[in-house]
C-alpha cells in the first residue's frame, strides 16, 4: 500500500530503532605455533604444491592432467577418458562422498581444519596480511588509526600480494582446462580467449573475496557441510573438546598460586583460545557447528598449560563419550571400529574396487554401429542381399591403431568392404561397412548379427550387435 514501507529495524529497549541484523565484527586471529599448526602448514604446502604443480607436469608429449572440454577428452596421466566414460566421474564423486562420510564419522571436521581450500587459502592470505600489516595487535591498531601514508602503503602492499596470488590461482585453475603453456603465452601476449579471460578473473576474484574478506563467513553461512555434519556425527566422533570438569570454575591467578586453594579449575580465563580461533567461537561453550577442528585452540592452550606447569590437554581432540566417561586412548581407539564406521568402510572399499576393476577391464577402443537409413536393404548383382552400416570407431589410446572387422550370425554372410582400417591416436572415425548375403540363405525379416572389431596393434576386441534385414 502507498505510504507503507518495510523497514529492517526493530525497537530497542529504550524505544530507539535498531537494526534487526546482527553486526558482524571482523575477526583478527592471533598467530599460534604448535604441533597442529605445523600439521596445518604441512597440508598447505602439500595441497598447493599439487594444485600449482600438476598442470606443469608432462606425460609423453602432452600435459599430464588436462580436461580438454573443447576436444571432449580428459587426460589423467596415461588414461584418456571421453564423454562416454561419464560413469567414472560419477564413481569418483560417489567415492569422494563416501570418503567424506567415513572421515567425518571418525575424525569430525578435520578436513575443514587442514585441507579444505577455503581454510588453506585463508591461512595463506592471513600470512600475507601478517607480513604486510604485522601481528594481531598491530593490525588492530592499524585499522583503528586514521589514514596516513604508512597505513596506505601497508594496505596497498597487502592488496598487491592478495591480487597477485588470486590471479595466479585463477590462471592455474584454467590451466587444467586449457594447456597451461599455451595459456601462459597467450597471457603474456594479452591474446587469451574470452572464456579463458573470464574464468581466470572469476576464479581469481572468488579466491580474493573468499580468503581475503569473507573467510569464516563462508564456513559458517555458505558451506553446506557445517549444516549436515550432525547427521554424520555421534558421541564417538573425534572433536575438539574442552574438559569442563577440569577447567571450571575458571579464573585468573598467579603462576605460583594453588588453584585448589582458590577453588579454581585449570582454565586461567586468558581467552587466547578465542583469539586464535579463525571462526571466532569460544570452544569452552561446547561443540558448535562453526568449529572447523583446526586445533589452533589446542596449541595455544597447551602453551598456557606449560607456562602454568599444569598438565596439557585441557582442550584436546577427544570424543563426547571419552570426556564424560574418562576413557583413555586405548578405549577411545577401540570405539573407532563401531558399526557406522565399518559400514562406511565396507561400502567405500566395494565401490573403489569396482571402479578400479572397471578401469582395468576398460576396452582401449569403442564402437557404435549405425544402420544406413537411406537404404535399409537392397538386392545387388549376383542375387545377393546387401545391407549398409556405418561403424563409429573411437580410439581411446594415444597411438595410431589398426583394426579388423568381421561379421557373424548368418550362414554365408560376407564383408563386401575393406576389412582393415586405421584410426589416429585419441580420434574417432566413421567406417562404411557393407554386408552381403545369398538371396535364399535366410528367411525374410530381421536377423540378429554381430560385428567383431579386433585391434591388431594391441590386445582388444569389441563385439557389437546389430540386425540384417532380408526383404520379402
Amino acid at each position: 500500500m502507498a505510504g507503507e514501507q518495510l523497514q529492517a529495524t526493530s525497537a530497542t529497549a529504550d524505544g530507539e530503532p535498531g537494526s534487526i541484523y546482527q553486526a558482524q565484527k571482523k575477526i583478527y586471529p592471533r598467530s599460534v605455533t604448535g604441533l597442529f599448526s605445523k600439521w596445518r602448514w604441512a597440508m598447505v604446502y602439500i595441497t598447493q604444491l599439487v594444485f600449482y604443480g600438476l598442470p606443469w607436469l608432462e606425460w609423453g608429449q602432452r600435459q599430464a592432467i588436462l580436461f580438454d572440454l573443447e576436444a571432449r577428452r580428459f587426460y589423467i596421466l596415461g588414461l584418456v577418458l571421453y564423454p562416454q566414460d561419464f560413469i567414472y566421474l560419477a564413481g569418483i564423486l560417489v567415492i569422494s562422498a563416501l570418503g567424506l562420510f567415513l572421515f567425518t564419522a571418525v575424525a569430525g571436521r578435520q578436513w575443514c581444519g587442514y585441507a579444505c581450500p577455503q581454510t588453506v587459502y585463508t591461512e595463506i592470505f592471513l600470512w600475507l596480511e601478517k607480513i604486510t600489516e604485522g601481528d594481531r595487535s598491530a593490525r588492530l591498531r592499524l585499522d583503528a588509526s586514521p589514514m596516513s601514508v604508512k597505513k596506505f602503503a601497508r594496505k596497498a602492499s597487502k592488496q598487491v600480494l592478495w591480487i597477485g596470488l588470486a590471479l595466479w590461482t585463477g590462471f592455474t585453475f584454467v590451466g587444467y582446462f586449457t594447456p597451461i603453456k599455451e595459456l601462459g603465452v597467450s597471457f603474456v601476449n594479452a591474446s587469451m580467449g574470452s572464456w579463458e579471460t573470464f574464468w581466470v578473473f572469476f576464479y581469481g576474484f572468488a579466491t580474493y573475496g573468499n580468503a581475503g574478506y569473507m573467510r569464516e563467513q563462508v564456513c559458517k553461512y555458505m558451506c553446506p557441510y557445517a549444516r549436515f555434519q550432525s547427521a554424520m556425527f555421534d558421541k564417538d566422533t573425534l572433536i575438539v573438546t574442552y574438559d569442563e570438569a577440569r577447567g571450571e570454575p575458571r579464573g585468573s591467578r598467579s603462576k605460583k598460586a594453588d588453584p585448589a586453594a582458590l577453588n579454581l579449575g585449570s582454565c586461567v580465563d586468558c581467552t587466547l583460545c578465542v583469539q586464535v580461533c579463525p571462526t571466532g567461537i569460544d570452544i569452552r561453550k561446547g561443540l558448535q557447528y562453526e568449529c572447523i577442528s583446526c586445533a589452533a585452540c589446542i596449541d595455544v592452550c597447551d602453551t598456557v598449560m606449560d607456562k602454568m606447569n599444569y598438565p596439557r590437554g585441557l582442550i584436546r581432540y577427544s570424543t563426547q563419550n571419552a570426556v564424560v566417561q574418562g576413557w583413555g586412548k586405548s578405549q577411545l581407539l577401540r570405539r573407532i571400529f563401531r558399526p557406522r564406521v565399518l559400514v562406511y568402510t565396507a561400502i567405500l572399499l566395494s565401490v573403489t574396487a569396482a571402479m578400479f576393476i572397471s578401469l582395468a577391464l576398460r576396452s582401449p577402443f569403442k564402437v557404435d554401429v549405425i544402420r544406413d537409413r537411406t537404404s535399409l536393404a537392397r538386392i545387388v548383382s549376383g542375387g545377393k542381399i546387401e545391407n549398409v552400416y556405418r561403424l563409429q570407431v573411437m580410439n581411446a589410446t594415444e597411438t595410431t591403431q589398426q583394426y579388423r572387422i568381421a561379421a557373424t550370425g548368418l550362414p554365408g554372410l560376407t564383408l563386401a568392404s575393406e576389412s582393415t582400417f586405421t584410426v589416429d591416436a585419441t580420434q574417432a572415425r566413421g567406417i562404411p561397412v557393407t554386408l552381403q548375403l545369398p538371396y535364399e540363405a535366410a528367411s525374410p525379416g530381421s536377423h540378429e548379427i554381430h560385428f567383431e572389431i579386433e585391434a591388431l596393434n594391441s590386445p582388444g576386441r569389441v563385439i557389437e550387435k546389430s540386425v540384417f534385414l532380408v526383404p520379402r
